[in-house]
């Protein structure tokens, strides 16, 4: 007969009781089982009286049906996560989603399970896994898609056979309310290109003021124009510019995307004065270091360049601004003028025009013209409607 007993740790309160049930101390397995000779003593992989108990019982009905016992191989929390993030380092994910990945998972997880004695998977549970997520200080957004990982993270345990059932199951999702897409209007857009005029007191001595306004001028221009992200337009090879038009990707079946340019931007492009280590083969990038940082750079000259421009919403209250907005812009402006959602997301080279659609329909012209037909074709049916007022 297997008893259950826990092994306390060394400041534990109740560490001189070790039938003590209610500490998250490990519980092991001590006795003798039906049949077989010499005692028994294993570890339950857990700090679950409860289910130390059931363990016990299966043991015991394993020896009694003459079954091998083998006691349970429950990986612990790190080993776990470091065959996690093995996996999706050989499944190719980006170095960006990669980096989040590691912090997620090497540095909060594993640090909320040794700050509260968690050592083996299956010791996490809905209710620990919500104090963990409780201490969560990200913003709406952020928390939901990093509840998302933690979700995906688990799943993989219970694939792997580590786990017989998700923890994350049971747990509400994090809810984040979806802000529409907000794009710069041709008059903010205008503000914005005046405003790159208007740098020299805001450049650093090393640049002329000029050439950081030219290239600022430039790059905000080409995103506008082409709808790249900033970090495909900051990397942006001049072969890519053939006369005035811009090859944004190769499509799968091999066919280059490209999309024209107005012949200013594209002229602007080609005259775009060289940084302080010029690259030939970009327009901004000098192909030295990396994208993610060179990035970063001109982020925060974008913060300048937006404190400049001094956006404001109608209400009079400041617009919130950054880089994105000139890819929405490029999108918001194609769709009010009426062409297919289908034609837009292959200029963006979104994977599905699904993606397209949760960002942009709003914006569909089509779209809000059938609404406005069907609002006008009610009228017709309402009681008491007078057609001569329509």
């Amino acid at each position: 007969m297997l008893t259950v007993y826990t092994r306390h740790h060394p400041d534990c309160p109740k560490k001189d009781d070790s039938t003590y049930r209610r500490c998250r101390c490990p519980k092991w397995l001590d006795g003798t089982l039906p049949g077989r000779k010499g005692r028994f003593r294993a570890s339950a992989k857990t700090k679950s009286w409860e289910q130390a108990e059931l363990l016990a019982r299966k043991y015991e009905h394993s020896a009694i049906q003459g079954e091998e016992i083998k006691p349970a191989k429950m990986p612990t929390v790190k080993e776990a996560v470091k065959v996690f993030l093995g996996d999706a380092e050989a499944r190719g994910l980006a170095s960006a989603t990669l980096q989040k990945l590691h912090y997620i998972f090497e540095v909060q997880l594993l640090g909320f399970a040794n700050e509260t004695g968690l050592t083996f998977l299956n010791e996490f549970n809905p209710r620990n896994l919500t104090e963990w997520r409780q201490s969560w200080r990200e913003k709406e957004l952020a928390r939901k898609k990093k509840f998302e990982r933690v979700i995906g993270f688990f799943w993989f345990c219970v694939r792997q056979g580590w786990l017989r059932e998700n923890p994350t199951a049971t747990m509400g999702r994090v809810i984040a309310k979806h802000v529409p897409t907000d794009y710069f209007t041709a008059e903010e857009y205008k503000c914005i290109i005046d405003a790159t005029y208007r740098l020299g007191e805001y450049a650093e001595r090393s640049w002329a003021p000029e050439k950081r306004g030219i290239r600022i001028r430039a790059l905000t221009e080409l995103m506008r124009w082409s709808g790249l992200r900033i970090r495909d337009a900051a990397t942006l090879e001049r072969a890519r510019l053939v006369e005035n038009k811009l090859m944004l990707y190769q499509a799968k079946t091999g066919t280059p995307v490209f999309v024209p340019l107005p012949p200013h931007v594209a002229e602007l492009l080609r005259t775009v004065p060289p940084g302080l280590d010029p690259n030939p083969n970009y327009f901004f990038w000098s192909g030295n270091g990396l994208p993610k940082t060179y990035v970063a750079n001109w982020q925060r000259a974008y913060r300048r360049l937006f404190a400049v421009a001094n956006l404001h919403k109608p209400d009079g209250t400041p617009k919130r601004a950054h880089c994105h907005m000139f890819r929405d812009t490029f999108a918001v402006e194609m769709l009010l003028a009426g062409v297919p959602i289908d034609q837009v997301s292959i200029l963006l080279g979104h994977a599905s025009v699904r993606v397209t659609e949760k960002h942009y329909s709003p914006w569909v012209r089509a779209r809000q013209d059938q609404l406005e037909k069907s609002v006008q074709a009610a009228w017709q049916l309402a009681p008491g409607h007078n057609p001569a007022a329509s």
